[in-house]
């Protein structure tokens, strides 16, 4: 067969193409250049939603060969790589290899708060149970509240959601959001008197061997309270473990940048598979979306209330400021920022960043936590 005879083939294929369907392929068009565009001139995660913009592009070209059922190059790396969630582990020892402990170490009842802010994931997973959604579906987009892209993916895939497309889309680009969907929140649920509250930072001297033993006790509590979240924990705590353990350098320094750059790339590209037209543009997309909303909506709520909730027993001069709650959803350190950036508008002498910061990072540990439970319960 000459070129002519194939590209003559080729055109009387798409003349069998309804045109309902090319009228989706040109939306997903649209969907992909949208995410290219928020990559590039807003720069809104850019490492994820320009991979992932471009992906959805390639698998929405008729006859594509990025997903051929053989030989497609997309559909080899969503099995080589997503299909059994080996990416989104390997993508959290870059994570936990970029992540100081520090400030958590220091204050230990940081923790609280990020418990406190999963509480998002739960009441999301009652409202898309009230929904309809079947109960896989309803924790897999629960989870988007974890404002952990790689949980996402992970809780997702292992509990075949037959969303995963839209799971991903609306918690990455939630988490590029968060500059302008938690703001609005700790205001409406704060005042200005309660934004301006100091807190005071005493850098405490973290040993050397309590930096090493956290990620340890850490993956074995973890692994006795929720065993479905060892892995997901533990590639988190391997990745700490290599930064602070003082005799890996160069292996800490390949995680928090080839390995995660190669991964980031793969992963964003990758996803892209669960985004071809027929899968993603269904009316239950939109809810999704909603959902997902709402859940970073209620993380935020959670984190704040329940610092405003303590400040109630605490003396005068110790209370806190109830915005570093916001800090406790896993969106890190993008949260911590924002949550800082807020208390020097208010105050330019208050400092909280250390505080957020280690809000921010128990929302990290929590947040794949709170994954490792939706798993225990629904992955039968």
């Amino acid at each position: 067969m000459n070129f002519f005879d194939s590209l003559a083939g080729i055109v009387q294929h798409w003349g069998t193409i309804p045109w309902n369907l090319w009228l989706m392929y040109a939306v997903m068009w649209i969907i992909g250049g949208t995410l290219i565009f928020l990559a590039i001139k807003k720069e809104m995660e850019p490492s994820l939603l320009l991979p992932m913009g471009f992906g959805t592009i390639l698998v929405n070209i008729p006859l594509s060969g990025a997903i051929d059922e053989t030989d497609g190059a997309i559909r080899i790396l969503y099995d080589a790589g997503i299909a059994n969630e080996l990416f989104p582990l390997l993508l959290f020892i870059g994570i936990g290899a970029m992540i100081d402990f520090g400030p958590l170490l220091s204050n230990p009842k940081l923790m609280l708060f990020g418990a406190a802010a999963q509480f998002g994931i739960f009441f999301t997973f009652s409202m898309a149970t009230l929904l309809r959604f079947p109960i896989a579906d309803a924790a897999s987009i629960a989870i988007i509240g974890a404002a952990d892209g790689p949980t996402s993916i992970f809780v997702a895939n292992t509990l075949h959601s037959q969303f995963t497309g839209a799971i991903i889309v609306a918690a990455y680009s939630y988490m590029a959001l968060v500059p302008i969907i938690q703001p609005p929140v700790i205001r409406l649920l704060t005042t200005k008197k309660e934004r301006m509250i100091h807190m005071k930072y005493t850098a405490a001297s973290i040993s050397k061997r309590t930096r090493i033993l956290f990620p340890i006790f850490v993956t074995l509590i973890a692994g006795i309270v929720s065993p479905k979240a060892v892995a997901l924990v533990g590639f988190l705590m391997f990745g700490n473990l290599l930064r602070e353990c003082g005799v890996l350098d160069s292996l800490s320094e390949t995680a928090q940048n080839a390995l995660a750059n190669i991964i980031t790339i793969f992963l964003g590209i990758t996803v892209a598979f669960n985004m071809q037209a027929e899968k993603f543009l269904r009316w239950q997309t939109l809810m999704i979306l909603g959902l997902g909303l709402v859940a970073f909506i209620f993380d935020t709520a959670g984190g704040v209330l329940f610092a405003k909730l303590l400040n109630v027993f605490l003396p005068k001069g110790k209370k806190i400021n109830p915005m570093i709650g916001a800090a406790g959803i896993s969106a890190f350190p993008m949260s911590s920022r924002v949550v800082h950036k807020m208390a020097l508008h208010e105050d330019k002498q208050n400092f909280i960043l250390m505080q957020a910061t280690g809000v921010n990072v128990s929302g990290q540990i929590a947040s794949v936590l709170a994954g490792g439970i939706i798993l225990n319960f629904f992955n039968v």
